[in-house]
């Protein structure tokens, strides 16, 4: 079902990372719009609900108001000013969360199509470790893979061996 590209590659990775932490029993309030991976967790069990597009640096009634056992978050925290403050908000005990990590050789993602599409912060994994840890949250796992291309070049060749997205299982 998923090949080994991209975004099939992050979501097998994903998928296999929920299911070693959490059992399809379990609600799962999803930060960010109905996405393709959303339809994936339900198509595998989940039982999901998502939020609805709000600014969640500003607005975090839809946290604030959800009785869910888990919150995940897959590629949001990077697109927002200050994630520590809906971090806080969470009323979930469990977390599963996933970001792009920064690249020394690349600059941080910017669309230039999409306003919204762009990343406020490109995370080291120390800092995400350390953002969490300063909301509350413990990690209990956390696992990183890589992105490659098939395209020919420097940056590509580092890709090969670079991990790209970090993810982490935390509770309160």
């Amino acid at each position: 079902m998923y090949e080994n590209n991209f975004p099939n590659k992050r979501y097998k990775h994903t998928l296999t990372f929920l299911r070693k932490h959490i059992s399809p029993s379990d609600s799962i309030l999803d930060l960010g719009v109905d996405n393709p991976f959303s339809a994936i967790m339900k198509q595998n069990g989940y039982k999901v609900t998502n939020t609805q597009g709000e600014d969640l640096d500003v607005d975090f009634s839809s946290v604030k108001a959800s009785d869910s056992d888990v919150v995940t978050a897959f590629e949001i925290f990077e697109h927002l000013v200050a994630p520590y403050n809906v971090l806080k908000e969470i009323k979930a005990t469990k977390l599963v969360a996933s970001i792009p990590l920064r690249l020394w050789f690349s600059s941080a993602y910017r669309s230039k199509t999409d306003p919204w599409d762009r990343h406020f912060h490109e995370f080291e994994d120390w800092q995400f470790d350390w953002l969490l840890e300063k909301a509350g949250w413990k990690i209990k796992d956390t696992a990183k893979w890589t992105n490659p291309t098939k395209k020919i070049g420097v940056r590509p060749l580092l890709r090969l061996f670079t991990p790209r997205y970090y993810i982490v299982y935390a509770e309160r």
